[in-house]
């Protein structure tokens, strides 16, 4: 998206007001593999939209892998997933603990991003129009973005090849008031609106938090004293499997609907 802005070509502006010689500017592109040219000479020789604007989609990118790095970090905490020692340490005071390097250094690069971006953007606001030396300070933040996002790209998917998701402890880390929202459901799927059923659900998460236990432990008699609407197969919501494959809209968590996803991905992917 940002090439057609960027590639116009700037030749034949001169230092702010064009030239008086007649040069053939959409020639010079032409022959230089441009896909036009600058519309206006003053702002040809000061515009730096082209690098404000991959500075920000390099700082939306290192936040994006930020997250991801995030939730790895605490899914190994939880000993969900195993990273490969090659992105990871040992604890110098814990030797049972594994320290994921590589996933705090692309968390913190996310931040240095978003400062190179707004810095170039504070130098800029400042400016007249035409050129000013100030605009030397595009250079830096520049290049530095440029190497840091081939680095953290190279990283993140050193991490992704290499980790593996530990199914045991990650059934271990759910539990099953993660399921109210499916209760909830279940009475929207006999009529009643999700309004209500919200606040039905929440009675049933607050009598088991009242009595101390899980809330698949509340008896079909329980849950009736709440809602009579409740029937004998309400007990089956307490099925994270089948909680996960009734999200099946486009997106959703259904496992085919995620193998759909990762095609989606490979496939755009090979465009690049």
């Amino acid at each position: 998206e940002l090439i057609p802005r960027a590639n116009q070509c700037p030749l034949g502006s001169g230092a702010l007001a064009g030239n008086a010689f007649g040069v053939d500017r959409e020639f010079l592109a032409q022959e230089l593999g441009f896909e036009g040219v600058t519309s206006n000479s003053l702002d040809s020789v000061c515009d730096r939209d082209f690098v404000a604007e991959f500075l920000m989609w390099h700082a939306l990118m290192l936040t994006h892998l930020s997250q991801f790095a995030e939730d790895l970090i605490i899914n190994n905490m939880l000993k969900c997933v195993d990273m490969d020692d090659a992105y990871a340490t040992g604890s110098s005071l814990m030797p049972q603990k594994k320290n994921p390097d590589a996933l705090e250094l692309l968390r913190g690069k996310a931040g240095v991003a978003l400062g190179r971006s707004v810095g170039l953007m504070a130098t800029l606001k400042g400016l007249p129009r035409a050129y000013n030396k100030d605009l030397q300070e595009d250079k830096i933040p520049m290049f530095d973005a440029v190497d840091t996002v081939k680095d953290c790209l190279a990283i993140a998917t050193g991490v992704i090849v290499t980790m593996r998701p530990n199914p045991k402890m990650l059934m271990k880390a759910l539990c099953p008031e993660m399921l109210a929202t499916d209760l909830a459901d279940y009475l929207v799927r006999r009529g009643v609106p999700f309004r209500e059923t919200h606040h039905i659900s929440g009675a049933c998460v607050r009598l088991a938090e009242e009595q101390e236990v899980s809330i698949d432990t509340l008896t079909l008699e329980q849950l009736q004293n709440i809602d009579s609407r409740f029937e004998e197969d309400v007990l089956k919501v307490w099925d994270y499997v089948a909680s996960v494959e009734r999200k099946s809209s486009i997106g959703g968590t259904s496992k085919a609907r995620v193998l759909e996803q990762v095609e989606n991905c490979i496939v755009f992917a090979e465009t690049l």
